[in-house]
C-alpha cells in the first residue's frame, strides 16, 4: 500500500539562518531519504518552499478566488513530503518516525487512495 508521509516543519527550520544550520538539515533529510531508498519503500516526494510562497484557490460561484498564504493557518509548515510504498501502516509508522521532521515538528501518515 502507498503513504503519503507529509513534514510539517516550524516556520524557523524554512529559513536557515546559517550555513551550518542548513547543511546540518540537508544531511538529515538526505540520510533519511538514501534510508528509504535503500529499503526500496520509496516511490516519489520533495520538499516544498515555504508556505508564504503558496497561493490557494477557491472556486465559489463559478468565480476563482485567489488568496496568496497556505490554505490552513497552522503553527507548522507543510515543508515536503515523501511516498512510500509499504506493506501496511505499522510499517509506515516506523518510517514516518525515522523522519526529521518528528523531532521538531510533526509527522502526517496518510494512505494514498489509488
Amino acid at each position: 500500500m502507498k503513504y503519503m508521509i507529509m513534514n510539517y516543519i516550524p516556520p524557523q527550520d524554512m529559513t536557515a539562518p546559517d550555513e551550518a544550520r542548513w547543511a546540518a538539515e540537508y544531511a538529515l533529510y538526505g540520510a533519511y531519504t538514501k534510508a528509504l531508498i535503500d529499503a526500496g519503500v520509496m516511490v516519489g516526494g520533495n520538499g516544498l518552499h515555504p508556505s508564504s510562497t503558496a497561493t490557494t484557490l477557491r472556486l465559489q460561484d463559478g468565480k476563482r478566488q485567489v488568496q496568496d498564504g497556505p490554505y490552513a493557518a497552522t503553527k507548522d509548515q507543510l515543508g515536503g513530503f515523501y511516498i512510500i510504498e509499504v506493506p501496511d501502516l505499522d510499517t509506515a509508522l516506523h518510517w514516518a518516525a525515522l523522519n526529521p521532521a518528528a523531532s521538531t515538528g510533526a509527522v502526517e501518515v496518510r494512505p494514498v487512495a489509488v
